[in-house]
């Protein structure tokens, strides 16, 4: 991603609290891609993409997990109308992101990654 393509969305928009980095969400992605990878992977475009994400959904990271999971006895289930919300929301951003259809593929991409290393399966085209 080139560092001038922030989404074109004019509407105000509640920005995150903290660094990205920061929140617990954002570790376990982390954890999730070092995992994958056997090395910790360079986090600098993936948490400032993610933060772009969370702007323009108005949401931290912690919240936007938290709404797509709910606890039960047996443990964690997905909340499949908020997923859908979240599928709909990323495609909404992706045509927001300057650049050419590969640049917002990959950020696309690089979210719905935050979002499948938290739990929460996603890909594209799953909401239409």
């Amino acid at each position: 991603m080139r560092s001038g393509s922030w989404p074109k969305s004019t509407t105000s928009r509640r920005s995150v609290d903290h660094a990205i980095e920061e929140y617990a969400t954002a570790q376990q992605w982390l954890k999730g891609l070092e995992a994958q990878w056997g090395e910790t992977p360079d986090m600098s475009a993936r948490f400032e993409m993610l933060g772009r994400f969370c702007t323009f959904a108005g949401k931290d990271p912690d919240e936007m997990v938290a709404e797509c999971t709910r606890e039960v006895e047996s443990g964690k289930r997905i909340r499949i109308k908020a997923r859908r919300e979240y599928t709909e929301k990323i495609a909404e951003f992706q045509a927001t992101v300057e650049g050419s259809a590969r640049q917002q593929s990959r950020a696309a991409n690089l979210v719905r990654s935050f979002f499948i290393h938290n739990g929460i399966f996603m890909q594209a085209g799953l909401g239409e």
